[in-house]
């Protein structure tokens, strides 16, 4: 991978992050930005399309994301670290995308069909969260990414920007946007405690970054094992585990771990012996996190002079960008 790639990535600001985000893209945004060029945007403009009602719980999320970007090892000197909605050539170019994508195909998107069904909306749909497939086609190839690191859940997404690529370029007869990558990690999804196919802060079945030892010690405690593991001595199953998914994503000592599942699915190993091992792991892995977490929080208007700075770089990016667009389409008055 060249130092050519560029990579767009984001969280939507409604609280701190989870498990879930490390496996499917904080992980990787750490190891690549030493490789491409990065921006990472938290995501406040999309956050509002269903809370648009908790405007402050997003405004105060916003340095809790950037805390956790920053305690996880996103390194703002070699990373781009910005505020969605500081940047204003991102609302413009989703006003321009709209009219190249039909009302039918927004509502078929699959990702979009399947967040409607976990929030419950049912006939009350914003129109906001309708439209921030692109929105986020914006964000994207408002920085040209050639990559962007997402779960499975969210590979559509990347094809429906890539739509807006192809349609912006054929309509206006330039080549001015760039199609992008999906990026899917090995481990590209982490299943909630409960186990429920995926960790979401709306479900809350989360472990998430900032939780003290004593949270996450009950949070592995309940987690969702195999239902039908009812006896130490019965065969258990290590497929759809949870805590073995876990084990899986944050355990180093790769040949304990397949003791412990072969061991499992012979019989004879508790769930409680697997959940403990798993509560060292998981304590282990955050340790260090939460130390430099800490330490940030001294540090608060610091890291506000970060998301100030990120933002800048951002804007002068998306600024170009959106003044090819408008000469391509013949608007530059």
């Amino acid at each position: 991978m060249s130092k050519k790639e560029i990579i767009l990535t984001g969280d939507r600001p409604t609280g701190p992050l989870h498990l879930g985000h490390y496996v499917g893209s904080l992980r990787s945004r750490v190891e690549l930005q030493t490789r491409c060029d990065q921006y990472v945007m938290i995501a406040d403009l999309q956050a509002l399309t269903d809370h648009a009602k908790e405007s402050k719980l997003v405004r105060d999320s916003v340095l809790q994301v950037a805390l956790d970007y920053l305690a996880v090892g996103i390194d703002p000197a070699k990373t781009v670290i910005f505020i969605q909605s500081l940047v204003p050539a991102l609302p413009e170019l989703t006003m321009y995308y709209l009219n190249l994508v039909t009302w039918n195909r927004l509502k078929h998107n699959p990702t979009v069909k399947q967040e409607i069904l976990q929030k419950g909306f049912g006939e009350s749909v914003p129109a906001g969260f309708m439209t921030y497939p692109i929105s986020q086609a914006a964000d994207i190839t408002a920085f040209k990414a050639t990559l962007v690191p997402v779960g499975e859940d969210q590979r559509p997404m990347i094809e429906q920007t890539n739509e807006v690529v192809r349609a912006f370029n054929r309509t206006y007869n330039t080549d001015v946007l760039v199609e992008a990558q999906a990026l899917i990690p090995k481990i590209a999804r982490l299943p909630g405690i409960d186990g429920q196919a995926k960790m979401s802060k709306s479900l809350g079945n989360a472990i998430y970054l900032s939780d003290p030892p004593d949270q996450v010690s009950k949070k592995v405690k309940k987690m969702y094992t195999d239902p039908n593991h009812l006896r130490v001595e019965d065969p258990g199953k290590v497929e759809g585990n949870p805590v073995f998914s876990y084990l899986d994503a944050f355990g180093t000592d790769l040949d304990k771990i397949q003791e412990l599942k072969a061991h499992y699915e012979r019989g004879g190993l508790g769930d409680s012996v697997v959940k403990k091992y798993l509560l060292e792991v998981l304590l282990e892995f955050l340790e260090p996190i939460q130390k430099r977490r800490a330490a940030y929080e001294t540090q608060l208007e610091g890291i506000m002079d970060i998301l100030r700075k990120g933002t800048e770089k951002a804007n002068e990016t998306a600024s170009k960008t959106l003044s090819a667009v408008r000469a391509a389409m013949g608007i530059d008055y």
